[in-house]
């Protein structure tokens, strides 16, 4: 079962979910980097090195979902955050929070639906060629899929949080983000992009770091992929048209 620690947070103009599993050498510096007002919600996955408890004294509202899984962690997070708009970063130092506001400006200003973080490796260490290779396949077939010319689908995301529930998203593992800009599109969403730098990561990646985390991946994202297309009758701009 979920369960949310700090509950008593005065609303925040934006929410940044956090997905966490063991991060505890990365999460000073992410959290310190977060924009001054926002809400940090670390979700802790089960982490063994201390997360939680860390998170905490800094500061993050903590959410724990037990249930092992990237999508799992993102949606505990989504439904336990209250701002109108939601973000999404990973926790372990390989991208910036400071950087958020220039992510999400474009949805607080309308202009934009779901805005996407687009990663710019600052080092080849940063992004082996093999993972990036494979992201320029994804877009690819996600742009087969729906339509939308993309670069990445990294991690770092910005969108209105009744529109993103209003999805429905099922995915609880490794084809979360994919499976938001694929129903996205299938809503008529408005889908952008905006660089962002990309880092080494602080530790060991649980996903392409790792054969079985590779090999789940893509059998998550074939699944998604696979989704017949369907009719959604909220867009992402009506859907936060009575904030």
């Amino acid at each position: 079962m979920r369960v949310i620690e700090n509950s008593s947070f005065s609303p925040a103009p934006v929410d940044v979910v956090l997905p966490c599993l063991d991060e505890a050498k990365a999460l000073p510096w992410v959290l310190g980097r977060i924009p001054a007002g926002w809400r940090a919600i670390v979700v802790d996955n089960g982490s063994t090195d201390g997360s939680a408890d860390l998170a905490r004294t800094l500061g993050a509202q903590v959410v724990h979902e037990p249930r092992r899984g990237f999508g799992a962690a993102c949606h505990a997070g989504l439904t336990a955050a209250t701002a109108d708009v939601v973000c999404f970063c990973d926790c372990d130092a390989s991208l910036d929070p400071a950087l958020l506001p220039a992510v999400a400006g474009p949805v607080l200003d309308g202009a934009a639906d779901l805005v996407l973080g687009r990663r710019r490796p600052v080092t080849r260490r940063a992004w082996p060629l093999h993972a990036r290779l494979a992201n320029l396949e994804l877009a690819r077939l996600v742009h087969r899929r729906t339509g939308l010319r993309l670069h990445d689908l990294g991690p770092m995301r910005a969108a209105r949080r009744t529109a993103l529930l209003a999805l429905d998203l099922t995915d609880r593992r490794s084809g979360y983000p994919l499976q938001t800009v694929v129903r996205a599109a299938d809503a008529g969403w408005r889908v952008t992009e905006t660089n962002v730098p990309y880092r080494p990561r602080t530790g060991r990646s649980k996903v392409t770091g790792t054969w079985r985390g590779t090999w789940q991946a893509v059998r998550d994202m074939r699944a998604v992929l696979a989704e017949r297309p369907a009719g959604r009758p909220v867009s992402g701009t009506a859907a936060g048209a009575g904030r």
